[in-house]
């Protein structure tokens, strides 16, 4: 894994984004201690559903076919 000051990563944010897809795995460091505070890792492509985990098979979820949101509702505006 490689790491990068927030500097760095905006200066040459193109740049990491192109590794990123390539499947490196970076970490963006700040502040005087240099420490890792967030991660860009390569998206991972689902194939199969998501399972519920422990409760898979036991639990589900519905909506009826008239639940709808508002905007603010949905987007937590």
């Amino acid at each position: 894994m490689k790491t990068m000051s927030v500097g760095e990563f905006k200066a040459h944010f193109s740049q990491v984004l192109k590794e990123v897809e390539k499947g490196e795995k970076i970490g963006i460091t700040f502040g005087r201690k240099k420490e890792v505070k967030a991660f860009l890792v390569p998206k991972e492509e689902n194939k199969e559903p998501r399972k519920l985990g422990i409760l898979e098979g036991q639990a589900g979820y519905f909506m009826n076919d008239n639940f709808k949101l508002t905007s603010e509702e949905e987007f937590g505006i």
